[in-house]
């Protein structure tokens, strides 16, 4: 059966404007943040391997783009086959929710830190922190596994081929939205605000932080909970709308525009992702700092042999 017509036209502003802006700078900013991750992985630091998880997981996500990109510009018609699609569905959809995993991790780990100092210690270990990523990646990998079974495209009633999104939704990715709701963002959310709630108690009662730190960490801790709120909530909203109401073309064409907003907003997120948890750690500038001074010099080194050996030949001839 062919799926409903939508009016497509946004497409041809708003997402590949949105798309190419994030790739062009997620993709830098985020190499980046492997790398400063990955240093931190090589101190035995297991804060890291969340850091390295998370990072990948918006890595991979952001390489999944210029596939959408064409996919909009062309209103919404998938050139690039059925495989494609599978393969590019999946790889959201999985990295989507295994960022969302490890955020948790991150401010799970924070808390045992801050609040358990020493009775935790067992937990926050390298051991741990590898078995539990590859528990989120095997899981959310299982989870998604139908996506790579089932066929993702579809033709509308203006022949678009379309990739993964069908309107009206499909039944059983209806059902299956309810539970990444639930899973997949309420109970991180919960978690998240709780870990975060712990901490600032733990450092506001904490005579040894000083008051600067203990403002510091809360507008971080703020930042990492406006940024999940804004980034997950619209989209996960309309996906729950989408589930109960979209059952005809009409509901799916009245909804449609506010869905495909939401997206495009739930994609910003692997820009802040390196920003609010790589980015603000002192020893990660330091890393990316020495990293930049490093090539640098590298750059300097080759640029001032090529003079001399532009000199010795200009003096030979």
């Amino acid at each position: 059966n062919d799926s409903c017509f939508v009016q497509h036209s946004i497409n041809l502003w708003i997402f590949p404007s949105a798309y190419i802006l994030i790739f062009c700078l997620g993709l830098p900013v985020n190499c980046v943040a492997l790398y400063a991750a990955y240093k931190q992985v090589k101190r035995k630091n297991e804060l890291g391997v969340y850091l390295f998880n998370l990072t990948l997981a918006d890595l991979l996500y952001i390489l999944t783009l210029p596939f959408w990109i064409d996919f909009t510009v062309h209103k919404d018609d998938w050139r690039a086959g059925n495989t494609m699609c599978q393969i590019c569905s999946f790889l959201t959809q999985t990295n989507l929710y295994a960022s969302s995993v490890f955020l948790c991790c991150i401010s799970f780990d924070r808390y045992l830190g801050v609040v358990h100092p020493l009775q935790m210690t067992r937990v926050r270990t390298m051991r741990a922190a590898i078995l539990i990523s590859c528990f989120v990646w095997a899981s959310q990998s299982a989870f998604n596994l139908e996506l790579l079974i089932e066929s993702e495209v579809d033709k509308d009633t203006d022949r678009h081929i379309l990739c993964y999104d069908i309107y009206p939704i499909e039944p059983w990715k209806a059902k299956l939205n309810y539970f990444r709701i639930t899973f997949g963002f309420l109970i991180p959310l919960v978690l998240i605000v709780a870990f975060h709630c712990r901490i600032y108690n733990a450092l506001r009662d904490n005579v040894a932080t000083l008051q600067h730190e203990k403002r510091r960490a809360a507008q971080l801790m703020l930042g990492i909970t406006v940024g999940f709120t804004v980034c997950f909530t619209p989209f996960h909203a309309m996906l729950l709308v989408r589930s109960i109401m979209e059952k005809n073309c009409d509901v799916a064409n009245s909804i449609f525009i506010p869905y495909r907003l939401s997206v495009a907003l739930v994609s910003l997120n692997c820009i802040l992702d390196p920003i609010l948890y790589c980015f603000v750690s002192e020893l990660s500038r330091r890393d990316i700092l020495l990293f930049t001074l490093r090539r640098s010099e590298t750059r300097a080194n080759e640029v001032s042999n090529n003079q001399i050996r532009n000199m010795s030949a200009t003096i030979i001839l």
